[in-house]
């Protein structure tokens, strides 16, 4: 069975990726308010946004999971902001807490380190300390008595309690990771349980799929077989021909208010999956059957880089030959953000589950 996540941005700041709510922004109410409107509309639960200078996404999950039933957050974290023990311990309480509802994201791109003291600016340590990070949760969630010493995580004779909420086929909260580099993809092969690719075309996420599989025999991966997972805006709307309206409506404003690239595109594109992204437009301004490209041109930056465009069942149909490469986990959103929870879960979701 598919997973279908939505995304709640959680920042203090109003505006973000064009959404017209004005307050409310940071506050329990409004991450609340999203959270329950995700329930009611079909969806599995939400990505929760981080970076330095948002919200503590531990702490907001913790308080959205008291205040839902079905709810499950996809808690994005930094190893250089948690100690993998001190994680493992949270985030198996909430499980426990929860009774099963928490998903991590684990996240070793680009943020202001420095900020939050992590000293780990080189990209190959970074990932080889999220490789570290993610064997250590795995094994504090499982085992008793754990020592481990390497490169950069030691921990002694740890036992940690409670347990995650272990249940068949899930004995710990699943571990999502992305990156498109060649050393984060070793990291994702040997550790993550789900892959996150942005919104590349087919080819592109095959040809990804493929080596990562490979990838996985060569690490000599220990665990379940990967599984992989989009992360993309979706622009639905009742015809095609009102989505693309609303889609070049939506971009020619980014132009107008940005004039170009914004700047955390301009900081991205050291990472290899935004660069990816940025250059699909000059393949084409639309790829596939309606992944629309222009908007990487105006400040679209990660997961709004690309957007599929169209009626439910466009963009439905379109999902679906992802979920013919093998893609399980749908991490979508447009905005604003409370109004396309309810009609793409309305819409989109009831298409997609009837395609399973």
């Amino acid at each position: 069975m598919s997973e279908f996540l939505w995304y709640i941005p959680n920042t203090v700041e109003p505006g973000h990726r064009g959404d017209d709510t004005t307050s409310g922004w940071g506050s329990i109410e409004y991450s609340t308010d999203l959270a329950r409107a995700a329930e009611e509309h079909g969806w599995g639960g939400a990505l929760l946004g981080t970076s330095w200078g948002r919200p503590d996404t531990f702490t907001v999950a913790t308080a959205l999971a008291a205040r839902t039933t079905t709810f499950k957050p996809l808690i994005a974290i930094r190893p250089g902001y948690w100690q993998p023990a001190h994680f493992a311990s949270a985030a198996a309480t909430l499980d426990q807490l929860s009774r099963g509802r928490v998903l991590v994201n684990i996240v070793s791109g680009l943020d202001n380190l420095a900020a939050y003291g992590d000293t780990r600016a080189d990209p190959a340590q970074r990932y080889a300390r999220t490789q570290e990070f993610m064997h250590l949760l795995r094994r504090l969630w499982t085992e008793e008595a754990v020592t481990f010493d390497g490169e950069h995580f030691q921990v002694g004779d740890s036992t940690i309690a409670p347990r995650p909420y272990a249940t068949d086929g899930r004995p710990h909260p699943t571990l999502y990771f992305g990156g498109a580099s060649e050393a984060a993809e070793r990291v994702s092969a040997a550790e993550a349980d789900v892959q996150l690719f942005w919104g590349e075309p087919l080819e592109g996420i095959a040809e990804r799929v493929d080596r990562l599989k490979s990838l996985s025999e060569q690490v000599g991966r220990r665990h379940r077989p990967l599984e992989f997972g989009l992360r993309i805006t979706t622009l639905i709307r009742d015809t095609a021909e009102e989505a693309w309206h609303d889609a070049e409506e939506k971009v020619a404003a980014m132009a107008a208010k940005d004039g170009g690239e914004v700047g955390w595109v301009r900081a991205q594109r050291k990472a290899v999956g935004q660069q990816r992204l940025l250059d699909l437009a000059a393949r084409g301004e639309v790829l596939d059957t309606c992944l629309y490209t222009t908007p990487g041109k105006y400040g679209g930056g990660g997961a709004a880089t690309t957007w599929l465009v169209g009626s439910a069942e466009d963009v439905a149909a379109a999902l679906e030959n992802y979920r013919k490469l093998g893609v399980s986990h749908f991490v979508l959103s447009d905005t604003p953000y409370k109004r396309e929870i309810a009609r793409v879960g309305d819409q989109l979701l009831p298409l997609l589950r009837a395609a399973e």
